[in-house]
């Protein structure tokens, strides 16, 4: 066993005596050591309550023959940090999950890990601290939340929240009726109920094969979420000292191109390509972002969920068949679009873990002769404004996927959310958000105050916004991010000026400023740094390592 060097022989008696002291018995010192990584939080919604998922866990590995030792993760709740200089710990905030995890494994050299996330960063944080342990490890999260109710008996959620404000602000909704999508939007604890970036994560988990089925769609705080922590816990424990189950034979080039394939399908988050990118990276199989449009080419998007399609959220994603659906029908439709033999915890390949799941309610997972688009949900497009790339989840457009406009430029977040409330934002423009990419931001702050505010305004089909830094899952509307080289690095967005006009088009992959080469040669030769002081050690920390969004804004060694 890997925990041996910390608990045989001889020269281990002092290490066995600490142990003791946490309450080990003679027997338990031929038990393989479980490490339970939890992410218990008490002000995140999808984690307050898994302080008593960890205990069901650790019950069942004690069941089961083993040892577990539970240890706990940070976490940031983007939608509580959103809109103000907290949304700068976000991103930040997943390379201190991973070295969290790599610290306590690789320390105590425990055998095996059972990760228990839920939202946002947390998810692909441990998912690149395991992979830098390898040791057999099964991800099971908290669960999605219920959608909410609004007022004649619709699904709302946290999106609905954000856009009120908006709507607030221009006197299309009332106080009281703002007041009533606070208190119903987010109605217990689960992870946002659409397809935000925690549930793409968690659903991008079951689909790389290191989660069990229903992950990403069984609701938390309900029985069966129960059962699979359990099935989970009797899991491990099979698996623990089982080297085929070490995490990078599961996670590998297959895998990995196999998550990207079912992310286009199902229309998730555009973080999820900023997570994925950093996660092939630690699996020692880089993901190039030139790849994802020829994946995109190729996939049918046959899954629209809250924000791109109101009223559909995860619950119903779980009832019309859930992920293995989604992969069953695209397997069908073109079987070598997935490696269909890939490994999956369970010991089953893909294929035979989905073969049997069709899809059961064709109104929420269309089958593919009536897929919403051929081309998946995200594109990476390119140009003179992004040379090396940027991102929009194109399930998201509410208008044109064509679109050309004059520039309003904006140097930070707040400036564009003063701007857009202040009413200096028309039809035909096109907002730009700079210096707030990886290291110009530093953290790549989400957008969704100021696309929500687009939204609610009325005018999410008329106006297009384009960012170095990111967006929320929550995100709708013809929304660019991550555009690489960042403002901060010198790159176009921050050579753009107020009526430069600007041509997105997402089918073509392209987005440009025109203007001659000469022009922005002579833009360069005058550019001056024009983003914020940074404060915060950690930050400071973070600004210097941390590479740009095309390279998944990891952390340079």
């Amino acid at each position: 066993m890997r925990s041996d060097v910390i608990k045989k022989g001889y020269t281990r008696t002092p290490h066995r005596s600490l142990l003791r002291a946490t309450g080990l018995k003679d027997e338990d010192f031929d038990k393989p050591f479980i490490g339970v990584a939890n992410s218990f939080i008490e002000c995140i919604p999808g984690h307050f309550f898994l302080n008593t998922y960890a205990a069901i866990v650790k019950d069942e590995i004690r069941k089961n023959g083993c040892v577990p030792f539970e240890f706990n993760c940070i976490g940031v709740d983007d939608g509580i940090a959103m809109g103000h200089n907290g949304m700068l710990y976000s991103l930040p905030s997943r390379e201190i999950i991973a070295n969290s995890v790599e610290s306590v494994m690789n320390a105590h050299k425990l055998d095996a890990l059972v990760c228990i996330p839920n939202c946002d960063k947390i998810v692909p944080g441990m998912i690149m601290g395991a992979l830098r342990v390898n040791v057999p490890t099964i991800f099971v999260s908290g669960g999605p939340m219920a959608a909410g109710r609004g007022l004649n008996g619709e699904q709302i959620d946290l999106n609905t929240a954000f856009e009120a404000v908006g709507q607030f602000e221009t006197k299309k909704i009332t106080a009281d009726e703002l007041k009533t999508i606070e208190c119903n939007a987010c109605p217990g604890g689960g992870s946002c109920s659409g397809m935000f970036t925690a549930n793409s994560m968690n659903t991008l988990c079951e689909g790389m094969g290191i989660a069990l089925k229903g992950n990403g769609t069984i609701l938390a705080l309900s029985p069966e979420r129960e059962e699979l922590l359990r099935a989970t816990a009797r899991r491990i424990c099979e698996i623990a000292l089982d080297d085929r189950f070490k995490i990078r034979n599961i996670i590998n080039k297959k895998t990995i191109r196999n998550a990207m394939v079912i992310d286009m399908a199902m229309g998730g988050s555009s973080n999820t390509i900023l997570h994925m990118l950093a996660i092939s990276r630690e699996a020692d199989a880089p993901l190039d972002i030139k790849e994802l449009n020829e994946i995109s080419r190729s996939v049918p998007h046959i899954a629209k969920v809250s924000p791109s399609l109101p009223g559909v959220h995860m619950q119903d994603v779980g009832k019309a068949g859930g992920l293995s659906a989604i992969i069953h029908e695209i397997a069908n439709y073109k079987a070598d679009l997935l490696n269909l033999d890939a490994l999956t915890i369970t010991g089953e390949t893909l294929g035979e873990r989905v073969k049997n799941d069709v899809i059961k309610d064709e109104k929420i997972i269309h089958a593919v002769g009536n897929a919403y688009s051929m081309r998946g949900g995200l594109a990476i497009l390119f140009g003179n404004l992004a040379e090396q790339g940027c991102v929009i989840k194109a399930a998201g457009i509410v208008g044109d996927r064509k679109f050309s406009g004059k520039a309003v430029c904006f140097n930070s977040q707040d400036e564009a959310i003063e701007g857009i409330s202040s009413g200096r934002i028309s039809k035909g423009d096109v907002v730009v958000i700079r210096y707030e990419g990886p290291k110009g931001g530093p953290g790549m702050q989400e957008m969704l105050s100021p696309t929500s505010l687009i939204m609610g305004r009325g005018l999410g089909a008329d106006v297009a916004l384009i960012t170095d830094g990111r967006f929320s899952g929550a995100t709708r509307g013809l929304s660019v991010g991550h555009v690489s080289p960042e403002a901060a690095e010198g790159g176009m967005i921050g050579l753009l000026e107020d009526g430069d006009i600007i041509d997105i088009d997402v089918d073509n992959f392209s987005i440009n400023v025109r203007l001659s080469p000469d022009e922005i040669a002579k833009r360069k030769a005058n550019w001056q740094y024009a983003g914020k002081k940074v404060e915060g050690r950690w930050l400071r920390q973070y600004q210097k390592l941390v590479t740009n969004a095309s390279n998944g804004a990891i952390l340079e060694a």
